[in-house]
């Protein structure tokens, strides 16, 4: 493939299930995306792949630090696209997102809760 993108859940199993040998299998034009869990790439093996321009590059809203310490190679290399953990960030999704928790605050302070959970 060209692209390689990642959505997976954080877990024992999927934990670096992206590493060197599954980098090194990738095409010299290949891209990887993860805007899913920093921790299912294994860091190291991906900043020396793309400083060897093994892979074309990488486009990641997730790490495996967050946010992002300053000194990372990440933030220098110009085959990275970079972004703090915002991939989800869409008018909509803040529409939809701020619009639901005042609408919940409302109904509990007005004594009839909605949308509750049984603990």
């Amino acid at each position: 493939s060209e692209i390689v993108t990642l959505h997976l859940v954080l877990s024992q199993r999927t934990r670096g299930i992206v590493g060197r040998r599954e980098l090194q299998l990738m095409k010299r034009s290949a891209y990887l995306i993860n805007s899913s869990r920093g921790p299912l790439v294994d860091e190291a093996a991906l900043i020396e792949t793309l400083s060897n321009r093994r892979i074309a590059g990488a486009a990641l809203d997730v790490f495996e630090t967050e946010p992002l310490p300053p000194e990372h190679p990440f933030r220098t290399l110009d085959n990275v696209l970079a972004t703090p953990h915002i991939g989800f960030v869409t008018k909509r999704t803040y529409e939809t997102f701020y619009g639901d928790t005042v609408e919940n605050i409302a109904a509990w302070l007005n004594g009839n809760p909605i949308r509750v959970m049984d603990a």
